[in-house]
């Protein structure tokens, strides 16, 4: 089943689905989309139900009695009924879904869809077991559903499949809707053909799609000298729906109940606290008190804990949501001058703040997101584990922090590998220096017990690099990749140290 052409990227995410509908089985399927909010599941669910014509219901916020008479009323008007259907309960409600898709009324696959099914359970917590009930039931009998119940609650749609939930080893697709990689919103935006242009832009709006139609009509920076026109048109104007958008993603979240605290454990990694501790001792909490707002937030794919590649049990944490990395660095500190309309003063007294804890961190984030994606390639050995690090040299008692690693552990006697030592700077033309910084990393690893001799080292960065560090390159064994690279426009060749 071909992609629509007006569905833009997801092909992955269209072949899941339209795999997982058209699977000639003649028992009940049950499969599970989740994405935060503003991803396009929506867009992405009615064009599927639109090329199998299934039933789509989008439940809304409300009590149980006016969800049933809601959910009555579309399945009327699908099934051409004259009246709507009335369900009592919504074990009713169920139980007459699932007999629609009974074998004897026709050949193809049933495929409903429950869209913001979080909406139903929170006034109804038995729907899971209901579901649950039906499904085991028609496993044993034949039946031509294919249910897909969808959400933005994160943490709720987690907890479906999760460990003794009702639902749990019951469902043949689990797929989340993700922000659009930094290639494919560059492409989005329009901006691909300026690599400079789209990495500032993808540092501030990230890869959601909402962002640029239904929340800005199309209003794209056309240049990079119209960039900081378009932040303060936009992101920092209190008349843009961008101005808020980041307070409403936390507070869409059903497991947060404190929001201060958490924004301040969200400024805290914002303002490069990044381990449990140094977050704690921002806020001012022990860090036994904020394991529950650090769990929460990464089960709302707003936080992510980033382990050590070189230092087992050591993790450092990063903000997902670009927006809300912005927001918390940016506008938290000057809420009220902006809500006053003073966005190009603000935005003058914060560009330098935008480069180290905004813009930085996030150009960190596209460099090893290329590493696993386009420039694979460009290593000798296998990938390994993708991530940043610390290095500590003992002899010169100082840590070397690296931005972008690829390490893997010894198997069958041979020893842990590294394939990928880099360095990654937004604003600094990179030299010779940060070079022998990463041969001495490389050096303290070897002394360690790490295979390094298929180790690349990588220089990445977005304002260029010197002419002696492009002569010193020329000799192999190291990558330099600049925006132009990062985007598409060029590709290094394969290098062997």
């Amino acid at each position: 089943m071909n992609k629509p052409s007006h569905v833009f990227d997801r092909g992955a995410e269209w072949e899941a689905l339209t795999t997982f509908a058209g699977r000639p089985l003649p028992h009940a399927m049950l499969g599970v989309v989740s994405g935060r909010r503003r991803m396009g599941k929506t867009y992405l669910l009615r064009a599927l139900v639109e090329q199998c014509g299934g039933f789509y219901f989008g439940a809304t916020a409300g009590t149980e009695a006016e969800s049933l008479r809601q959910f009555g009323s579309a399945l009327a008007d699908h099934m051409g009924a004259p009246v709507p259907y009335a369900f009592a309960t919504w074990h009713d409600a169920v139980s007459s879904l699932f007999g629609l898709a009974a074998p004897g009324s026709g050949g193809r696959p049933f495929l409903v869809v429950i869209d913001e099914f979080p909406y139903l359970v929170k006034s109804s917590p038995e729907l899971p077991s209901l579901i649950q009930r039906e499904i085991d039931r028609y496993q044993a009998e034949k039946s031509r559903m294919r249910l897909l119940l969808c959400g933005s609650a994160m943490s709720v749609m987690g907890g479906l499949l999760a460990s003794t939930a009702p639902l749990r080893g019951r469902a043949q697709l689990e797929l989340v809707v993700r922000p659009f990689g930094y290639r494919a919103a560059a492409d989005f935006w329009g901006v691909a053909d300026d690599p400079a242009l789209a990495a500032r832009l993808h540092s501030v709006v990230g890869g959601t799609p909402a962002y640029r139609r239904q929340f800005l009509a199309d209003d794209v920076p056309t240049s990079l000298t119209d960039f900081d026109d378009w932040v303060r048109r936009t992101v920092l104007s209190p008349y843009s729906p961008l101005f808020r958008e980041a307070r409403y993603l936390l507070a869409e979240e059903t497991d947060i109940r404190d929001t201060a605290l958490y924004h301040s454990v969200l400024a805290a990694v914002a303002q490069g606290n990044r381990t449990r501790g140094g977050i704690a001792g921002y806020i001012g909490r022990k860090s036994v008190d904020i394991s529950h707002p650090l769990n929460v937030l990464e089960d709302s794919h707003l936080l992510m804990r980033e382990a050590d590649v070189f230092r087992a049990g050591k993790s450092q944490y990063r903000v997902t949501e670009p927006l809300i990395n912005f927001y918390e660095a940016v506008m938290r500190p000057a809420w009220a001058q902006l809500e006053s309309g003073q966005a190009a003063e603000v935005w003058a007294q914060a560009r330098e703040r935008f480069a180290a804890q905004v813009a930085g961190p996030h150009f960190e984030a596209v460099c090893r997101e290329y590493v696993l994606g386009p420039g694979r390639s460009l290593l000798s050995m296998s990938l390994g584990q993708i991530g940043g690090g610390v290095v500590t040299d003992p002899r010169a008692r100082r840590q070397t922090e690296i931005d972008v690693a690829v390490a893997g552990p010894g198997s069958g006697g041979e020893k842990p590998f590294v394939s990928l030592l880099g360095e990654a700077k937004w604003g600094t033309v990179m030299g010779v220096n940060h070079l022998e910084r990463l041969m001495r990393a490389r050096d303290v690893l070897a002394e360690r017990g790490y295979d390094t001799t298929q180790c690349a080292l990588g220089c990445f960065s977005a304002a260029g690099f010197s002419d002696t560090l492009r002569a010193q390159a020329e000799g192999g064994g190291v990558l330099l990749i600049g925006l132009d690279e990062l985007y598409g426009r060029s590709m290094p060749d394969p290098v062997l140290p």
